[in-house]
């Protein structure tokens, strides 16, 4: 019995572990190998590790993708701009979210349902549709300047497409159910009673709130905060669509180096240090998860 449950968990750790194999090792480990080589005219445009010459093979290393990226203001300028995105969409989403999902943990349990469903209702429809819809409102003649000429607020239209304003806009928009699903989550499991001993002592709502909310809900705005920046560091649609031309974010450096450079070495490079730069966070993701589990055995 002992040994089936064993061969049982093996297999079940097993199919995620060869999915990861397929999909992100062997790729990563292709991408790495392309980003020190050179590019060519040629197919594929990039030169071979291993050379062979005289019948002996030799290993060809080049560290001009990775010292090309440190030397282009382009590129540390797109890195800098992505992690500040980044960063301001997270903490505008946690300000946004936290009331929130708040809000819906101290719900009547029969409301639960129905506000969390309209917390995933817009990912029912296409992403790409729901970005372009912001394009119409935010646009010169779009809704949100014509309701303000309307009123009379405005005397000619704002400049709101194509700013650093219109990219905050569509990634807290875009990303701020995966922050307000985690902070449920752990709101949901917080003992009111806690809340009630705080009362007992003399507290006020606003001070057992930092005193005794906000410590148990530091694993929800970690989770949350990490779900929303590590995607957003590499956004691609949104920046392209709302965000301004003069400043790219590291996503569309990518692709333009890919398919219009036809740079793979360059690209490669800019791969691996985006995904280094999002190992730390990724690793703190899952150590929050890992403690979640725990405390819940």
């Amino acid at each position: 019995m002992r040994l089936s449950q064993a061969a049982g968990r093996r297999v079940v750790a097993g199919i995620p572990l060869l999915w990861l194999l397929l999909l992100f090792l062997i790729p990563f480990v292709i991408v790495f190998r392309i980003s020190f080589a050179e590019v060519r005219l040629a197919i594929p445009p990039y030169t071979p590790l291993i050379d062979w010459r005289h019948g002996t093979p030799s290993l060809q290393l080049h560290w001009s993708a990775y010292s090309f990226l440190f030397t282009d203001s382009l590129y540390v300028s797109s890195y800098l701009y992505s992690l500040k995105v980044a960063a301001v969409s997270t903490l505008c989403c946690l300000l946004i979210g936290y009331p929130m999902a708040y809000a819906i943990a101290h719900a009547a349990p029969a409301w639960r349902p129905i506000l969390l469903m309209l917390i995933v209702l817009p990912f029912w429809t296409s992403f790409l549709l729901r970005v372009y819809a912001w394009i119409g409102l935010l646009k010169n003649n779009g809704v949100i300047n014509n309701v303000l000429l309307s009123f009379g607020i405005i005397h000619q239209p704002l400049a709101l497409l194509q700013t650093d304003f219109a990219v905050y806009i569509g990634i807290v928009y875009s990303y701020l159910p995966f922050m307000i699903l985690p902070l449920y989550t752990n709101l949901e499991k917080h003992d009111p009673a806690l809340l009630e001993a705080a009362a007992d002592l003399g507290a006020r709502p606003l001070r057992a709130f930092v005193r005794v909310t906000l410590p148990q809900s530091l694993p929800g705005i970690i989770a949350g905060s990490l779900l929303v920046f590590i995607p957003a560091v590499g956004e691609y649609v949104i920046p392209t669509l709302l965000g301004r031309t003069d400043q790219l974010m590291i996503g569309r450096v990518l692709s333009d180096e890919f398919f219009e450079n036809r740079d793979w070495p360059v690209a490669s490079a800019v791969a691996i240090l985006v995904l280094l730069l999002l190992v730390v966070p990724i690793l703190l993701f899952q150590r929050m998860q890992r403690r979640e589990l725990e405390a819940a055995r």
